[in-house]
């Protein structure tokens, strides 16, 4: 009889040992899910660095083009060159979304140069210039959304039970969304009478 009691004694041990071990393997496989899915918002931002680098790249070019015509346009050159120097100097993600909004906001300015100096309208580098932009703005969109659905499924991962307890235990912190500054959101207004004049 006294064997029973010495077997018995074993059975919470091994059930002890297992749950352990149980929640060793969860909290194993939880964690390298949110390094999975980060690694992929890390790859959807890299992709949203490469285009703003393009297009930072294709600025200068633009910017002298337009000085060849409208060289007396201080002000809109001075806030390119602000916005460019500050995306230098980003380090984080949520810098770089905030310089990279102030430089679309910049090369607005640039833009509408041409409803002031039509002769830029009539330059073939300048249409060049503009038409690189163009497919460079548009792989940006792309870009962006892209790394929006990579935030998305992460952040949604790292709040979801029981992923949310090993997420703060192993550092994963929520990842910033690219979202649209309220300078972005409203439309341009557009003055067709100032080439009747």
């Amino acid at each position: 009889m006294a064997r029973r009691n010495r077997g018995g004694s074993k059975l919470p041990l091994i059930i002890g040992i297992a749950v352990v071990v149980l929640i060793a393997f969860l909290a194993i496989g939880q964690y390298n899910s949110l390094v999975n899915v980060e690694e992929d918002v890390s790859n959807k931002w890299s992709q949203v660095d490469n285009q703003i680098k393009r297009r930072a790249d294709l600025i200068p070019n633009l910017v002298e083009t337009v000085k060849g015509v409208a060289g007396q346009e201080q002000k809109v050159y001075g806030d390119i060159a602000e916005a460019q120097a500050g995306l230098a100097r980003a380090a984080s993600t949520e810098q770089r979304i905030e310089a990279d909004q102030q430089v679309t906001s910049s090369l607005r300015g640039l833009i509408a140069l041409q409803t002031t100096y039509p002769e830029l309208k009539s330059s073939e580098r300048f249409q060049s210039l503009m038409d690189t932009l163009e497919g460079t703005e548009n792989r940006l969109g792309i870009a962006r959304k892209d790394y929006n659905d990579a935030v998305t499924v992460y952040n949604k991962k790292r709040r979801s039970f029981p992923t949310s307890l090993y997420a703060s235990a192993f550092g994963f912190e929520k990842k910033p969304y690219y979202e649209i500054s309220e300078s972005d959101r409203e439309n341009p207004t557009v003055d067709f009478n100032s080439d009747s004049k």
